[in-house]
């Protein structure tokens, strides 16, 4: 059923969160100093190209670092990015088969607002270790 989800989910906002994803990590590439944002934006990406299996958690010990990267995260890119994910989602709810496609969406948000001190494993892996998931597909 993953693989089938996963699927229908590439085709239809997979590639295309990939691709604003990837957009937004090649502009911080162009930067020497925001190189860990495109590193984020990366690992964002791969994320939304096979969501479903996966989930995100929060990795015990982040602290201050992981707050100030994402605030200026949130300024020099993220709110686009959760915006992106907004717009899908509303698209991808106008039909009855895209729902569950659209939640995810909106699940994502937290994460493209986000994303430092957030690790994305696989759905056992977060239950074998009693972690609460942030979204998980």
């Amino acid at each position: 059923m993953r693989l089938l989800a996963n699927i229908i989910w590439f085709v239809f906002a997979g590639v295309w969160l990939f691709i604003g994803y990837l957009f937004a990590a090649l502009l911080c590439f162009l930067l020497i100093v925001t190189i860990p944002f495109g590193v984020a934006a990366l690992r964002i990406a791969f994320f939304g190209v096979w969501p479903f299996g996966r989930a995100v958690v929060a990795q015990p010990g982040k602290g201050i670092g992981s707050t100030l990267g994402n605030v200026l995260w949130f300024l020099l890119g993220g709110w686009y990015l959760a915006l992106m994910h907004l717009l899908t989602g509303v698209f991808l709810c106008l039909t009855i088969i895209g729902i569950p496609f659209g939640l995810a969406n909106f699940k994502l948000i937290n994460v493209s607002l986000r994303p430092f001190g957030r690790e994305i494993v696989s759905v056992a892996e977060a239950r074998r270790r009693g972690l609460n998931t942030i979204a998980s597909f």
